[in-house]
């Protein structure tokens, strides 16, 4: 569900917008929660909470984006990932993770490439993955 290019989500971009943080097909808004699996293709932005799995169809151009006020508690594996929220669980990214200064996670980071702003809260391991990851259990 797209929103007319960033008339609502022009004032919480990150500064991460070299993700494609502005590519967003579907929002799960403040009030939604989600008890289940989730499994999305291209942009997910979540600013309500999802408890159970987000997974990425394995396209190149998919991208997770967990907004400030988003909560995950569940696994994550996704090509690409921008998360400024609250993740309860491993998360694992073929591609990029960007945490941003109100990222709170508990739980383990599985990467190809890291990048954290000063503030993010990690409670858990860095893990580099070398080999190419695999985005579905």
């Amino acid at each position: 569900n797209s929103v007319g290019g960033t008339s609502m989500l022009g004032n919480k971009k990150t500064r991460l917008s070299a993700l494609e943080s502005d590519k967003v097909e579907t929002i799960i808004g403040k009030d939604v929660v989600i008890q289940g699996d989730l499994i999305f293709s291209g942009g997910l932005y979540i600013e309500g909470k999802v408890v159970g799995k987000v997974l990425s169809n394995n396209s190149a151009d998919s991208i997770l984006t967990l907004a400030p006020e988003g909560s995950v508690d569940g696994e994550i594996r996704v090509t690409k990932a921008i998360i400024s929220g609250r993740l309860l669980g491993d998360v694992y990214s073929s591609e990029r993770i960007a945490l941003t200064e109100s990222a709170q996670i508990q739980g383990n980071i599985h990467y190809k490439l890291l990048e954290i702003t000063a503030g993010a809260m990690v409670s858990g391991q860095l893990i580099h993955d070398t080999k190419n990851s695999e985005t579905h259990s």
